[in-house]
């Protein structure tokens, strides 16, 4: 019999979390994990790795061949949907205090598409691959250009089977023309609402009145079209946050039943107001926090929130194939099916890496939409967006659910090999999958509840918490 490689991370209370290279994993002691390292695995150890997959006879075996599949399709990523983020505009008419791409002023020049950058983009649109596509406007304001919008939206319906815009917006304005586009079946609206409205005024609109404005407009947006079109993510300022308690209340005003909890990101121009952000050293005490008590206001009120990264890390954990969310895919190697196009018309493979070239740390654009993308560079950026051989990541139980996040290891520390265990993405992620296995294995009927409820169950099934003998 031949055991898969295991690897393990110890909890505090001493249960230790095993996985192999396929993420099936299983939760054991001291003691199992002694007898694997020594080579004394008893029969019933033998045969619980042998249920689980952890073992085969023979290459070539249905064993074997299992494992081979699992691993297969933990490594596949894509298929035929491209995820394409415009900025058909940098000029806003708000200035948050953590915006990271240097928005322009409302009435400035040169900072929209030309009518030949729209021209080429559609171009760049048309030769991607595949029938399907997600087309997320971001800016600056990207209504600001509702016609270039609108002018994309009317080119991708015709060129491909199946599209999904998403409209990344602050709300401040909402006339009729705005309204009739978002009542589109497949136009969707992603804001920020960090939480009361104080807290929100200081973050976002330095205004009272402003602040009423958009509380106004998310509130006719919901109402319209439904809160399930509508994306709401607090960005927190973990040197003053609000409340775990008045942000669930900021949510649930106006019917929302999802949150994407995420710190100020240490990217662009956020960074000179609110150095802090580099290192976060308090956010994974406020993110559990704010965890235990949603949970317990689930139990309590028996209204239903999640917090979405939590329950997509908590997807990746319990199956291959959930790689919707690009910030955490492995492999996330940059191509043109997903890039973002500036204002300028270059191309970046991600928004992280346009805005460490708003800030000229270094310039990492794949191309533009004249010329089309340059192979060159992605084969030189292409390593860094892999986990699989990184020697620190080898030897970690999360590695087939995590990835790796070298923009981020860029703007934060000026170099991508940074010992993993020290970067900012990998001690996050550390927090969120620890907790995300303390959560499932809890016998805790309010913790089993909610996971249930996030994860569509009716109840959590014991076959999705092996435990070694």
């Amino acid at each position: 019999m031949h055991t898969w490689p295991l690897s393990f991370r110890e909890f505090p209370d001493q249960r230790i979390i095993m996985a192999d290279d396929s993420g099936c994993y299983f939760m054991a002691n001291r003691d199992f994990v002694e007898r694997y390292a020594l080579g004394h695995l008893t029969e019933a150890d033998a045969t619980f790795l042998q249920k689980n997959g952890h073992t085969y006879q023979d290459e070539g075996d249905l064993s074997h061949t299992a494992f081979m599949s699992r691993w297969v399709q933990r490594q596949h990523v894509g298929g035929e949907s491209a995820y394409v983020i415009l900025i058909p505009t940098l000029r806003c008419d708000l200035k948050c205090s953590y915006c990271q791409v240097s928005r322009a002023p409302l009435t400035a020049k040169g900072f929209d598409w030309s009518e030949e950058t729209l021209k080429q983009t559609l171009t760049f649109l048309d030769h991607l691959p595949g029938n399907e596509i997600q087309i997320e406007f971001q800016g600056g304001e990207p209504f600001l250009r509702l016609d270039h919008i609108k002018a994309v939206a009317e080119f991708a319906r015709q060129r491909f089977h199946r599209v999904r815009f998403v409209v990344c917006t602050n709300l401040q304005t909402l006339n009729n023309e705005i309204v009739e586009f978002i009542k589109s079946d497949d136009v969707f609206i992603s804001t920020s609402l960090d939480g009361p409205h104080d807290i929100h005024t200081r973050n976002r609109t330095a205004n009272a009145d402003l602040t009423r404005e958009f509380h106004r407009n998310l509130s006719k947006v919901t109402k319209l079209v439904g809160p399930e079109k509508v994306s709401a993510l607090p960005t927190i300022d973990i040197e003053d946050p609000p409340t775990a308690k008045e942000l669930i209340a900021s949510y649930e005003q106006f019917g929302f039943k999802s949150l994407y909890l995420r710190p100020v990101n240490y990217q662009g121009f956020a960074r000179k107001s609110h150095p802090a952000a580099r290192a976060s050293v308090n956010w994974t005490a406020y993110y559990r926090n704010f965890i235990n008590t949603l949970i317990a206001h689930t139990a309590r009120t028996d209204r239903v929130m999640e917090e979405f990264y939590l329950t997509h890390c908590l997807r990746r954990i319990l199956g291959a194939g959930v790689d919707n969310h690009t910030d955490l895919r492995n492999p996330n190697i940059p191509t043109g099916a997903n890039a973002v196009v500036d204002f300028d018309g270059l191309i970046y493979p991600s928004d992280e890496a346009r805005m460490l070239a708003r800030i000229r740390q270094v310039d990492l654009s794949i191309g533009n939409v004249v010329d089309g993308l340059d192979q060159e560079k992605l084969a030189l950026l292409a390593p860094g967006h892999i986990n699989n051989f990184d020697p620190d990541c080898i030897h970690c139980p999360y590695q087939p659910f995590c990835g790796t996040d070298p923009i981020d290891d860029l703007s934060r520390s000026g170099k991508i090999d940074v010992p993993r265990q020290e970067s900012w993405f990998c001690q996050r992620h550390l927090a969120v999958f620890d907790l995300a296995f303390e959560l499932l294995y809890s016998s805790d009927p309010a913790i089993q509840y909610t996971l249930s409820r996030w994860l569509g169950l009716e109840a959590l099934p014991e076959a999705l918490k092996p435990v070694a003998p």
